[in-house]
């Protein structure tokens, strides 16, 4: 696992790598294991993020992208590509979080759950690690191979970056009885040592997000930046009820942008995890002007 976090995130000098039963356990128990009274998430974001730190009973504030805006917290979340947004942070940007975290001696946690898909023609979103150049202290990347390699049942993620912080975690983990049994580890290494199967999974994503687009903007949906992951993120400028409703006629399911946050409300995030055949059959229904 080292070896792949060094090839694949880009990470130099000194660094620990610790398996996690998934990444979303990770995600909603990481304020806890810190003890962190206070959390800064994305403003238009995966639930967990906040679920996690009212779990922990820390303060959460829901902040933009750039660190400009934040207010200082024991831990931060940033996340790129984003879930829903598919939006990836730029090498600036990552710098940028970086050196808020050193400024203020705070946890930065990088959610790079779909660093491996970007949309056809983009630039590959980076770890913040590759950013990072060799000093990891508070840094941590959060990776899954739930959508790296579909094995979401098997519950299998990795936390990779500062030695005394995942130091600190497994200990407190290894008490709560969170520990990652042996087969699915084995199930990870050998995973994580195969891009190909990777590259095809891209592949696939990146041609149903080709698909469905025109026939999203032939109804007239402005797709805001889905340039990785597993989505397409897009307005009508009109309520995400609205939009939820028009698709739903036409016997297509989207989520409604504010189940990640107020910012959200005039947004839908339109999945790509259906089969080819499905991806395609809903983009001839939603560009028919027929209901």
């Amino acid at each position: 696992m080292r070896n792949w976090a060094q090839r694949a995130l880009g990470v130099t000098g000194e660094f620990d790598v610790l398996p996690t039963i998934g990444s979303k356990e990770l995600v909603a128990w990481l304020p806890t294991f810190l003890k962190s009274k206070s959390v800064n998430y994305p403003e238009i974001a995966y639930p967990t993020y906040l679920v996690g730190a009212l779990i922990a009973q820390a303060q959460a504030t829901p902040v933009g992208i750039s660190p400009a805006t934040w207010k200082k917290a024991d831990l931060t979340w940033i996340n790129s590509p984003s879930n829903p947004t598919g939006r990836v942070h730029s090498r600036e940007e990552l710098q940028a979080a970086i050196d808020f975290s050193r400024k203020n001696g705070a946890v930065l946690a990088s959610d790079e759950c779909y660093l491996n898909f970007p949309s056809t023609g983009k630039t590959a979103p980076i770890s913040i690690l590759s950013v990072a150049a060799g000093d990891n202290k508070n840094l941590l990347s959060v990776v899954s191979l739930s959508k790296r390699s579909n094995l979401a049942g098997y519950r299998a993620g990795l936390i990779v970056g500062d030695v005394q912080l995942i130091s600190q975690i497994r200990e407190i983990r290894k008490h709560a009885g969170m520990l990652v049994p042996g087969p699915v580890q084995r199930a990870m290494a050998v995973a994580l040592g195969d891009e190909v199967h990777v590259a095809e999974q891209a592949a696939r994503y990146a041609a149903r997000r080709d698909v469905l687009r025109p026939a999203l903007e032939s109804a007239g949906f402005s797709i805001e930046f889905t340039d990785a992951g597993l989505y397409i993120w897009c307005t009508r400028k009109e309520s995400d009820w609205d939009s939820i409703t028009w698709l739903a006629d036409r016997g297509v399911l989207a989520t409604p942008g504010r189940f990640y946050g107020e910012a959200g409300s005039q947004h839908i995030r339109v999945a790509l995890t259906a089969t080819d055949a499905q991806i395609k059959n809903a983009a001839i229904r939603i560009a028919s002007t027929h209901v």
